[in-house]
């Protein structure tokens, strides 16, 4: 048996990996080792390690390795702990192929710790371009990696042009549309009872059932000194737009503790009385309440990804996710009140979602991603091909 080991660091990981996870553990010839860390496992993030154990998976290590602070300095500490403490978990249960996901900072650990400990990496994601940090974290993944699961055709080109071996690269799809698809054919548990009963959150309740709009917005790393005013115009325009509006925490980065300080102070100052603030949602409930919206505004990369597959109109503010391919549901605009509130005007306007884009997959990666890890035998050492 393979002994497969997953590193899951943040809300977004789980949601890009829970089908992997699911695949892997249905197949008999492979033995899933989950690892959770970084901000997965914080109470001020979510915690969604817990969505995690309620969805089934056992947590088999915990790797407590955030420095609080959310600048660039209290980052690159967290990751020299991070590469401590994975590399003493994975010399312990040795495992046969270590998976890393996408290109937050967290992820490099993984890479780092397992290829000194001689462990072929898998990498999913790779080959995409995001900008800021992540994109810099995302290639250098890549050339940690001998197994590289991309979403699409143009991204295995540009693993290829990074002197990966063309077998070594396999296009699967995007694991995260597969869970997209999954609530894409039966979202229609999502209604304002069941949010709210299962949730909570804080705010004036926001009826689902009639129009409103998702705000999702993280700081941006090369940029996080003006995360604070960034938010600001998004919530400015919020306001003045005065339709009902659901909000939801950044996740951990340089600049987090500005953006939530943007946050709290909307909040305080205005008390709106048409927004409804959460903390973290399941990855289904998230995309299913996605679905009920008319359009996601913000900069996270679900509104490129999981939101084309599902058809969502999105405004995708400032260049968080500049370079990376796109559907025609993403509206591109600065961090800039008035082209803000034009562009969510432009799509509830339109009245409805776009045609689905499979761009970044079909929805069943998670099984290729699993019958990959299962049949193929890489090899800890590379050359660069030419």
């Amino acid at each position: 048996m393979k002994k497969i080991a997953v590193v899951v660091s943040s809300r977004a990981s789980y949601a890009r990996v829970k089908s992997v996870l699911k695949a892997i553990n249905e197949n008999p010839q492979l033995e899933l080792f989950l690892i959770g860390a970084a901000s997965l496992l914080l109470h001020k993030y979510g915690n969604a390690a817990e969505i995690m154990e309620r969805d089934g998976f056992k947590i088999n290590e915990k790797v407590y390795m955030i420095i609080e602070g959310e600048n660039p300095t209290t980052m690159a500490k967290s990751v020299g702990v991070g590469i401590m403490e994975l590399a003493t978990i994975f010399d312990n249960y040795k495992p046969d192929v270590v998976v890393s996901i996408a290109d937050r900072f967290e992820t490099i650990c993984t890479a780092i710790a397992a290829s000194y400990l001689n462990i072929p990496v898998a990498h999913i994601q790779g080959g995409e371009v995001s900008g800021s940090i992540d994109e810099k974290v995302r290639h250098a993944v890549t050339k940690f990696s001998s197994l590289h699961f991309v979403s699409n055709p143009l991204a295995a080109k540009r693993v290829r042009m990074m002197g990966e071996d063309e077998k070594s690269i396999f296009v699967t799809g995007c694991p995260s549309v597969d869970l997209a698809k999954e609530v894409k054919d039966n979202y229609q548990f999502m209604n304002t009872e069941y949010l709210y009963a299962k949730y909570g959150g804080t705010g004036e309740l926001v009826n689902i059932d009639k129009q409103f709009i998702v705000v999702l917005q993280h700081p941006v790393t090369t940029e996080f000194q003006n995360a604070y005013q960034q938010m600001h115009e998004t919530l400015m325009a919020v306001n003045d737009l005065n339709i009902p509006t659901i909000i939801l925490w950044p996740n951990i980065d340089a600049g987090t503790d500005l953006t939530a300080k943007s946050i709290r102070k909307f909040r305080e100052e205005y008390n709106p009385s048409h927004v409804h603030f959460f903390r973290n949602l399941a990855p289904e409930d998230f995309l299913a309440l996605l679905l009920r919206a008319k359009c996601l505004v913000g900069n996270s990369s679900v509104g490129i990804r999981e939101c084309s597959f599902l058809g969502v109109p999105v405004v995708n503010i400032g260049n968080r996710q500049d370079g990376r391919d796109r559907g025609e549901n993403v509206l591109d605009v600065k961090h800039n009140k008035k082209e803000i509130i034009n562009a969510i005007e432009r799509h509830l306007k339109k009245n409805g979602h776009y045609a689905s884009d499979t761009l970044y997959g079909d929805g069943k990666a998670g099984p290729r991603i699993a019958d990959y890890l299962h049949t193929t035998n890489p090899s800890v050492e590379k050359r660069f091909v030419e």
